[in-house]
């Protein structure tokens, strides 16, 4: 099982993107799950979520403590919160930073430290800053653990009663990030 954990602000769409990794997941034949850890926060305020992905069910309903994934959709949070708290020398941890892996100090190999300036794609791409479904392309491409097909699929599908214009951005968004 590969556990991922997501950490972002209230609106920046992390649940969603927890979300989306399962539905990718469960596209592809896994078995997946992705869930919250907010309370009352606001908009702005540091939040978390969760996703797992599997190959056999998942029994656990538990926090991720130990993530093997680590994305995140906001590089502000590095000075505040503990972002890296139970990482083990093998977990990943994608942000969303123009800044180099080596310019990012964590308790992980700089190896295992992607960046992405998702925030820029969106800009571009989108016309505003809504990296979740961005930053998943470089998930998707950095750990293998969804397809891009599956991940554009499940955009579609979770993104279905926005529009086609807004859809299409974001799988443009998401096809830019999986390709750097």
């Amino acid at each position: 099982m590969k556990q991922i954990r997501l950490h972002g602000r209230g609106g920046q769409g992390v649940v969603t993107a927890a979300e989306l990794i399962a539905i990718a997941a469960f596209l592809d034949g896994r078995e997946a799950q992705a869930f919250p850890s907010f309370g009352v926060e606001r908009t702005g305020a540091p939040i978390e979520a969760f996703a797992r992905i599997s190959d056999t069910p998942i029994r656990t309903r538990e926090h991720v403590y130990q993530p093997d994934v680590i994305i995140v959709q906001d590089a502000t949070l590095l000075d505040a919160v503990d972002i890296a708290h139970g990482a083990h020398k093998n977990t990943l941890v994608i942000i969303n930073t123009a800044k180099p892996p080596a310019a990012i100090k964590l308790p992980v190999p700089e190896k295992n430290i992607f960046t992405v300036d998702a925030t820029k794609i969106a800009l571009e791409i989108i016309g505003k800053n809504l990296m979740n479904t961005v930053i998943l392309g470089a998930f998707a491409k950095a750990t293998g653990l969804v397809s891009l097909a599956a991940l554009k699929k499940a955009v579609m599908e979770k993104f279905s009663d926005k529009g086609p214009e807004i859809t299409d951005k974001n799988l443009k968004a998401i096809e830019q990030a999986f390709k750097l």
